[in-house]
């Protein structure tokens, strides 16, 4: 066989090992052989996963990479990158030994009832098979977890109340089958009830510390060139930049003239969220007006190719609610059966109290549901979603390898583009201007995310300045900058893919421009979405740029 020949029947047999790994994830992106089954997290199981994929980052060393061209060198690029990046996170970050939240198996559950793609009873098999599996999975959890951090203690027993309702509703029924799930419900009693002795001594702190995060983000962003204190240096750089965007704009909107730059953006904000209101109540269809407006832009303009793909406003499950109003939930790449795109769209939890549930409705008024209907769906991850689903490659390694970078830039710039374009949220005056106002907003709020999550876990930021940063430079509801405060403590490297994403999708987008100076927009965006959802570097490989 050929070179080539060779890497590809490689490609596959370590997609398909790293599938039978993470059995979660392997439902998530549309593989079902392995539905049944919930990850090895064991000290075992993870030395043994380790010691695999040291030997699988061997064997693509080996492979001569000059023989390839350039569509599978990017893919052994991608899954060495991959291998790596899970390296670093089995053997060095090490959450399944401090992050009880990674042991949960809701998600896992979750998956296997949220979309018919198969047979209920075919889905019944693997959810009973899941559930059985439970006790032994969060028995492992105890042998593994040591130091904690009570933060991450805390946010597992929350989520695994939830999970708990799912086991004991949804899931038994499809299951039909008490026994399982009572055994699933008893085991996660258990648990909770063991992570609640540990809280007292759960003083890890959930920081990851200069050198940890450092690699974190390396592997997170895959750019060489994206450090810490660069990356910290253009967010800020693009923040102040930003800012005064917004005060020129917000003093256009009102017809202002005042000197405060501060006030003037307030006053347009707080008249936006008066002027275009939001309740629990009206939220959903809101939001599915917002969906078929932009969507009509879209095709009118012809802004991009528009794939036939069935999207659905649905309510949001009770156990994501009160983080954001709206997510995508698109099939996975790797998805053969033909389903639908949700875009899941929540009220406010229950038990927010009338304050709260003004704080959120504030920041996400109905000028921002537009803009969210952008990001969210058209034509930003929906419509990105679909035409990486179109994808045709000689190994699933693109499908597979999927960069969160590429996918929340694309949505980033999609909301910049909307603007530029003409889109207004409705008929009245100045409508083009508040979305111009709350898509500001959003990118400084990418900034401050990239700030946050650094400053977070590299150089020790405080949460009064953290907070001080969304509410005041950023112009978050309280509620917002709360909320996103937890999150940068719970994850990390995640939060800078927007900023870093959209600034590189963006410079993508403007050298294609460059090149082709008489090409439409559809012309140019269709090419940046030909690739599937490579990570912005192998994109310009694969452009040729």
């Amino acid at each position: 066989m050929s070179v080539t020949d060779d890497f590809r029947a490689l490609a596959e047999v370590v997609v398909d090992d790293l599938l039978a790994a993470d059995p979660v994830s392997a439902t998530a992106l549309g593989d079902h052989h392995h539905d049944g089954r919930l990850p090895d997290l064991s000290a075992g199981g993870v030395a043994d996963l380790l010691h695999r994929i040291d030997d699988h980052v061997t064997a693509l060393d080996a492979v001569d990479d000059v023989e390839l061209d350039v569509a599978d060198l990017v893919d052994l690029e991608i899954l060495r990158a991959r291998l790596l990046r899970s390296r670093f996170e089995l053997g060095d970050i090490r959450r399944q030994e401090w992050d009880p939240m990674v042991w949960n198996p809701g998600t896992a559950l979750h998956l296997l009832l949220s979309r018919d793609f198969a047979p209920a009873a075919e889905r019944a098999v693997s959810l009973r098979s899941r559930l059985a599996a439970i006790p032994d999975l969060l028995s492992d959890a105890r042998n593994q977890l040591d130091e904690m951090s009570a933060l991450h203690v805390e946010t597992a027993i929350a989520q695994l109340a939830g999970t708990r309702v799912l086991v004991d509703g949804d899931a038994r029924a499809l299951a039909a089958d008490d026994s399982v799930a009572d055994d699933a419900i008893a085991s996660i009693d258990g648990f909770v009830t063991w992570l609640r002795e540990q809280h007292a001594s759960a003083t890890r702190d959930p920081r990851l510390g200069e050198r940890l995060y450092a690699g974190a983000l390396w592997h997170a962003l895959d750019d060489e060139g994206a450090t810490p204190d660069r990356l910290m240096a253009d967010a800020r750089e693009h923040l102040a930049l930003v800012g005064e965007q917004l005060a020129d704009v917000a003093r256009e909107f009102l017809g202002w003239e005042a000197e405060d730059d501060d006030e003037v953006i307030r006053h347009a904000l707080a008249r936006v969220a008066e002027e275009t209101p939001v309740s629990n109540a009206t939220v959903l269809p809101l939001m599915q007006g917002a969906l078929d407006r932009a969507t009509a832009f879209v095709i009118e303009r012809e802004l991009v190719s528009v794939p036939d793909v069935v999207v659905r406003i649905i309510d949001m499950p009770e156990i994501h609610r009160g983080v954001a109003v709206a997510y995508c939930d698109a099939p996975g790449p790797l998805e053969s059966a033909d389903v639908a795109t949700y875009v899941a769209v929540a009220p406010t939890p229950a038990d927010w109290d009338e304050a709260r549930v003004a704080s959120f409705y504030r920041e996400y008024n109905g000028v921002q549901l537009n803009d969210l209907a952008v990001h969210e769906a058209m034509p930003g991850h929906v419509l990105q979603l679909a035409h990486a689903q179109r994808l045709e490659s000689p190994t699933r390694v693109r499908r597979f390898g999927r960069s969160g970078v590429f996918v929340e830039g694309w949505a980033v710039y999609a909301e910049e583009a909307m603007v530029h374009a003409g889109y207004t949220p409705d008929d009245r005056e100045h409508s083009d201007l508040a979305l111009r106002l709350q898509q500001l907003k959003m990118q400084a709020r990418s900034a401050i995310n990239t700030i946050l999550d650094i400053g977070v876990h590299a150089q020790g930021m405080a949460e009064s300045e953290a907070l001080w940063l969304m509410r005041e430079i950023g112009f978050q509801e309280e509620s917002e900058a709360l909320g996103k405060w937890r999150r940068a403590l719970l994850t990390a490297g995640q939060l800078p893919t927007y900023f870093a994403g959209y600034r590189a999708v963006s410079r993508i987008v403007d050298d294609l421009r460059f090149l082709h100076g008489d090409w439409s927009d559809r012309q140019v965006h269709d090419l940046v979405l030909a690739h599937g959802s490579p990570a912005p570097r192998h994109l310009r490989t694969l452009l040729g740029i």
